[in-house]
């Protein structure tokens, strides 16, 4: 279950990046189509949120099963201060972003619409561990 659960978070990174840049677009664009596609932008960050938060508590390395060496703490190691504080900050920050936009995007405002996913992608760029960073890299898709 673990790695089904990882494997549904990388592959909703996907989902949600393109979603972004979509209702970046018809915000932009100032289409009256961004009421929907931020409704399924808003579901689908929201699902990985759930997942993510999962992972972050009770996950292979999260809080609750944590063995650090002794000596050790989450902050001095890159890899737990990663997974364990600043990828859930970005992200949760993010989806609250995605979230106001939601509402913005109901009243279509769109220059609120277009600077808030504009940083909610921003702080999902910054926070995804891409393929090269040392100690955090992922694969770009599951089981790559």
């Amino acid at each position: 279950m673990e790695t089904g659960l990882l494997h549904l978070h990388n592959l909703l990174r996907w989902v949600v990046l393109l979603l972004l840049l979509l209702g970046l677009f018809q915000a932009y664009a100032k289409k009256e189509s961004i009421r929907q596609s931020s409704l399924w932008l808003m579901i689908a960050s929201h699902t990985m949120l759930v997942i993510g938060l999962y992972q972050t508590l009770a996950g292979r390395f999260g809080w609750l099963s944590l063995q650090l060496p002794a000596g050790t703490s989450v902050m001095k190691d890159k890899f737990y201060r990663f997974f364990l504080v600043e990828h859930p900050v970005l992200m949760i920050t993010s989806i609250v972003l995605i979230t106001i936009a939601r509402g913005k995007a109901k009243a279509l405002n769109f220059r609120s619409v277009t600077w808030l996913l504009l940083i909610a992608l921003l702080l999902i760029l910054v926070g995804i561990p891409w393929p090269g960073r040392a100690d955090i890299g992922r694969p770009l898709f599951p089981g790559a």
